[in-house]
């Protein structure tokens, strides 16, 4: 980085303060009318004693219309001091919303618990350069507030950092509670090795204090990185040979044992860049919570590595020295590509993020009742608001009292920053197991039956009916499922009468344009039954083929449907005639995205069956003809190669 960007002396507490005054002034008034409620979020459960704090409230907290002098606000974080006063961070966009733009980082303070907050400070002014990704932490023997921040050049066209980006990481603290903030000091030396030269990113999300073991004091933060393999230019001219490339990503903790006076690299996990740009992960935006045993869980945004999920995670046993395996993608846990945050409340960790695994809204708290081993399904979790929804943070309050500050808007995720104040007696309770039909598919576990379906009459026996409103039979993830690039054969049979909306009969994978997948569905608008698989190929755009009927076979009887990939063609059957065959599109129908099996419901869960499922059957090869012809038999038995068989005739309690 330029030596004059690093240098650049500034008064934090006075820059700019027409604007910290405005904003101030507009704060003190809007804080209160915010708190009667905000369209499209969660609310209070009624019932509530009067005089009694409401289980769940929650106010707009930052906004360019209420906070004049910003175009945006984004990337929240907040911490509760050893006084109790609640600190809210923010980067304040000047002229954008872009990422690498002219940025401050930007504070508001409550003393009593985020119920009111006051005005806004700038903290850090980037004065035309970006000063963001803001990672606070509250050393509790001195009362300290340490906050690592992360600072680029600032670009004035809207665009992003260009690679290599010329990102150093600076830290500066509060010894007055949060009121006013030391010089920012750059840590390069102490935390930015020269191989770590493309990309380096602090939280964002606040940090932690060890509190057990050998290492309790210990402060602990994590960063994401990334190394280029060229020579950086200052003017901004590519090299002879060109620019080079990113070769690797690095995910680290960052630890200091004297109160954030000395820092060094902990626990760092890599990843290597193939010369195609593909990787199997690219752990990022990571948060960090000590659980009870004192293990450090490490929870991070997944982006755009080729192991299944949009999460990822890994565990320091050590105080953050080391990390006991490499981070592990989770497949199941449906969630956009977006930083989350967590924190432990009771016997449980909360993990906050949205929840549609395509696209960043419906913000949601789930909970980890293991430690974070496992954690709950979509259908489990808490809904905060059905808005667009993006970054978020938590923060303990008081016993069994937690906040959230979360990036929101019924327009876009970016419109403003929310805070909302909630009890664990507010989130959904833990739930016992869900009834299962059985899986016939060799050493399958049985399939979740979810939101009451029922049994009806069947083709071979026995069938369920849903109802359209929130019924599902969903399988846990096992590593047999995804069908990868094999060739398959997925087979049903469907009976319904429904004339509008999407009726999904079988999903398998991920959800959206650009996520891999395979689905069979009706479309009685369109007046069509389709089929569709979307693949990923190297580092290739992804790419879909689809095939269809003539008809939507929406006449409340029977009908046998099948999907067959095979021989270079996708083709679908219905009733044992073909209709309709498409070229193949090579790639694996499982590959980066979140990964689901789900009968009656479509993955983001915005869609469900009205009619009946029986005899869901998928193989990982292409069955030929005659094959099909056996599965429309009673008592046909295809064998070899079953992914999973759910002959949909019975439902019994889990085991």
């Amino acid at each position: 980085m330029p030596s004059s960007l690093r240098a650049r002396p500034r008064n934090l507490r006075t820059a700019r303060p027409w604007r910290a005054a405005v904003t101030g002034a507009l704060t003190a008034v809007l804080t209160v009318t915010a708190l009667l409620g905000l369209p499209g979020t969660g609310h209070a459960r009624p019932g509530a004693a009067p005089g009694k704090a409401a289980a769940f409230e929650q106010q707009v907290l930052f906004k360019a219309s209420q906070d004049p002098g910003y175009a945006c606000f984004r990337i929240p974080a907040v911490v509760k001091t050893t006084k109790g006063t609640l600190l809210a961070f923010a980067e304040g966009r000047v002229n954008d919303c872009s990422d690498a733009g002219d940025i401050d980082l930007v504070l508001k303070r409550s003393t009593d618990g985020g119920r009111t907050w006051g005005p806004l400070q700038i903290i850090n002014e980037g004065a035309g350069d970006t000063h963001g990704n803001p990672a606070p932490m509250v050393d509790r023997r001195t009362g300290r507030i340490v906050l690592a921040e992360t600072y680029n050049t600032g670009r004035t066209d809207g665009g992003n950092c260009a690679v290599p980006c010329d990102r150093t990481p600076h830290m500066q603290h509060s010894d007055d509670d949060g009121l006013t903030w030391s010089e920012p000091r750059d840590l390069s030396d102490e935390i930015l090795p020269a191989h770590w030269n493309s990309w380096y990113a602090t939280g964002p999300v606040h940090g932690i204090q060890l509190s057990r073991g050998k290492h309790a004091g210990r402060l602990v933060f994590a960063v994401n990185t990334e190394t280029w393999d060229g020579e950086r230019s200052e003017m901004g001219v590519p090299p002879a040979g060109g620019w080079g490339r990113v070769t690797a990503n690095h995910a680290a903790l960052i630890v200091s044992d004297d109160g954030g006076d000395h820092w060094r690299i902990g626990a760092t996990d890599s990843w290597p860049i193939a010369q195609d740009g593909t990787f199997r992960q690219k752990p990022s935006e990571m948060t960090v919570t000590e659980r009870a045993d004192g293990t450090i869980l490490v929870s991070g945004r997944e982006q755009d590595g080729t192991d299944l999920g949009h999460r990822t995670q890994a565990f320091s046993t050590d105080g953050g020295d080391s990390f006991t395996s490499h981070f592990k993608a989770l497949p199941d846990l449906y969630t956009p590509q977006v930083q989350g945050s967590t924190l432990r409340l009771g016997n449980r960790i909360l993990l906050a993020c949205p929840a549609d695994p395509d696209r960043r809204r419906t913000m949601m708290i789930r909970s980890s009742y293991d430690s974070g081993r496992t954690w709950d399904s979509v259908d489990r979790g808490t809904v905060v608001t059905t808005d667009w929804s993006g970054y978020s943070d938590l923060v303990g309050i008081g016993t069994g009292t937690a906040g959230l500050l979360y990036e929101g808007g019924a327009v876009d995720a970016r419109d403003e920053i929310r805070f909302a104040r909630f009890t664990e007696d507010w989130l959904a309770p833990r739930r016992g197991p869900d009834p299962t039909t059985p899986d016939l598919a060799p050493r399958a576990p049985g399939a979740a039956v979810l939101g009451g379906a029922t049994a009806t009459d069947g083709v071979f026996g026995g069938a369920l009916a849903f109802d359209g409103t929130d019924d599902a039979v969903r399988l846990p993830y096992r590593a047999g499922l995804p069908l990868g690039t094999k060739d398959f054969t997925a087979s049903l049979w469907f009976r319904y009468t429904a004339t509008t909306g999407e009726q999904p009969f079988l999903w398998m994978g991920g959800v959206g344009t650009n996520q891999p997948q395979v689905w069979l569905r009706g479309e009685p608008a369109n007046s069509r039954v389709q089929g569709l698989i979307t693949t990923r190929d190297g580092a290739s755009a992804p790419r879909s083929a689809s095939v269809r009927t003539t008809g939507a076979y929406n006449d409340g009887q029977w009908h046998h449907l099948a999907l067959r990939r095979g021989a270079g063609q996708l083709t679908l059957f219905i009733d044992g005639t073909v209709a309709g065959t498409t070229a193949d599109v090579p790639g694996s129908v499982s590959r980066n995205s979140p990964f689901g099996v789900h009968v009656g419901q479509k993955l983001d869960s915005r869609a469900h069956l009205t009619g009946a499922i029986d005899d869901v059957r998928v193989y990982d090869r292409a069955l030929s003809d005659g094959e099909l012809a056996d599965l429309r038999t009673p008592g046909a038995s295809v064998t070899g190669n079953t992914v999973l068989w759910l002959p949909m005739d019975r439902v019994g309690a889990s085991h």
